[in-house]
């Protein structure tokens, strides 16, 4: 087929070739292209009504609004109910969280005498205290938030038994140097 085509074309040239532009064209298509010399239109400043701004103003506030409230929701929504999950785990939880305020306060007062003693044993609750709290934000994503739960309140005993042994290294503390202090009078 495609011999066919070249055949015709070849017997038809001289018809195809009789239609050329004419020598003006290329003039009237050179004249309306810019030439590189040209200025350039400088480019016109757009402005905005009072009106608008003040609209897309207030979509802005509308918008951030909105989104702060889904933050606060969610952020709201990530806090579990312990006692929905356990309420014998609310109770001990309750009842350990206090405990822990009455020796954190108890310590506070009897280590005065001795304050770096005191920053030592601030900072090994610290980090229990830091544990418990990654704890208590994994209990809203974990699956087993019984189990979850069981290493709060063991966490949390553990916090107390640290604080009444420090109680009590501090009382004993505290004790010596009374009695070295009398003993001292004593002479």
């Amino acid at each position: 087929m495609s011999k066919r085509l070249e055949d015709i074309i070849k017997s038809n040239r001289d018809a195809f070739d009789d239609l050329e532009p004419s020598a003006g064209l290329w003039n009237k298509i050179e004249n309306k292209l810019p030439s590189a010399f040209d200025e350039v239109k400088p480019a016109t400043k757009k402005t905005f009504t009072l009106g608008f701004v003040l609209k897309l103003a207030a979509s802005i506030i509308i918008v951030m609004s909105l989104g702060f409230e889904l933050y606060i929701h969610n952020r709201d929504s990530q806090h579990v109910n312990v006692a929905a999950i356990s309420p014998e785990y609310a109770k001990q939880q309750m009842h350990y969280t206090a405990l822990i305020t009455t020796k954190r306060t108890e310590l506070k007062e009897l280590s005065q005498s001795d304050p770096q003693l005191y920053q030592e044993f601030s900072a090994e609750i610290a980090k229990m205290d830091s544990t418990y709290k990654k704890l208590n934000s994994d209990l809203a994503t974990s699956p087993n938030q019984a189990f979850v739960l069981h290493a709060m309140i063991n966490n949390l005993q553990m916090q107390t038994e640290l604080l009444n042994q420090q109680l009590t290294v501090i009382e004993q503390y505290n004790q010596m140097k009374k009695e070295q202090q009398n003993e001292s009078k004593g002479i």
